[in-house]
């Protein structure tokens, strides 16, 4: 996966419509923050989350056997895109530091958790940790890597609050829909179909910038949950793009390796047009 709110547009800020410049990373999140409620993890199924809530259908493949779930708090909440925007909190000493680019463990391919670690206390801090982080940003995905831990792990969230912050013209030509968070270790993304969509992505490695990248418009991801079970996750939009861009800090990869040349600019000059010979934004 992964500047200060007033930037808004994720470890992705929503990108503009087709013949304008986004003020994505002005105005929409792909970074969120949510208190969570401690509950005990209990080893039943859980449901798929509805079509009208998300794009991304989640199937546990099966039963869990529990390990306590964790809680995690935040105060309130703000919005930023999973690439780079949030205000930083404070005095808060526990929020891991955001790995910038330039440091190999962002540009060299993670490791894979094994099996038997993952409910050690070592995974689960790390686990907590980069959602602490993400939410903190705050932004809606995030890498291992990018709190420099080199291991398969991506955390991704985003809330109708958070998505609020976005013209609505703007979500719905990405397709951007909350969901709740997810946490996948050893991910394997899949596209599904060909199409795609050409939209501005930002990073929180990457502060201050934003780039036009292209995505599959529908993904599938396979990995275990932080409890060790296996996941599948289909994802279509906002939250396909954000899977493809938090798998790809797992291979080493940003999104300024993959942007549409002569479209990386500040946030500060998001309005801008595109140059000449730029493609347009929006599903091609």
């Amino acid at each position: 996966m992964m500047d200060g709110i007033q930037r808004l547009l994720h470890h992705l800020s929503p990108a503009p419509l087709p013949g304008k410049c986004s003020t994505l990373g002005r105005t929409s999140p792909f970074h969120t923050q949510i208190p969570v409620l401690q509950s005990q993890y209990k080893p039943i199924a859980r449901p798929e989350i509805s079509p009208s809530k998300s794009a991304i259908k989640v199937h546990f493949m099966k039963k869990n056997t529990g390990l306590g779930l964790s809680s995690f708090s935040t105060g309130p909440a703000r919005a930023g895109w999973f690439l780079g925007l949030g205000e930083k909190k404070k005095n808060i000493t526990d929020i891991p530091e955001i790995v910038k680019a330039g440091d190999p463990v962002l540009h060299e391919p993670a490791g894979e958790v094994r099996p038997e670690e993952i409910g050690s206390e070592r995974i689960q801090k790390i686990i907590d940790d980069m959602v602490k982080g993400m939410r903190s940003a705050p932004g809606v995905g995030l890498a291992a890597p990018q709190i420099g831990i080199p291991l398969k792990i991506i955390v991704l969230e985003d809330t109708e609050e958070y998505i609020g912050y976005a013209p609505k013209e703007e979500t719905k030509a990405q397709d951007r829909q909350p969901f709740d968070l997810l946490v996948i270790i050893n991910p394997n993304l899949q596209k599904k179909g060909n199409k795609s969509a050409l939209f501005f992505e930002g990073c929180l490695s990457v502060d201050g910038f934003r780039g036009m990248v292209e995505r599959f418009l529908e993904v599938e991801v396979t990995g275990l949950d932080r409890y060790g079970q296996p996941i599948k996750v289909v994802a279509s939009g906002w939250q396909a793009r954000i899977l493809q861009h938090e798998c790809d800090h797992l291979a080493g990869i940003l999104y300024v390796d993959k942007m549409i040349k002569k479209t990386f600019r500040t946030v500060e000059n998001l309005q801008l047009p595109l140059a000449n010979g730029c493609p347009k934004l929006g599903v091609r």
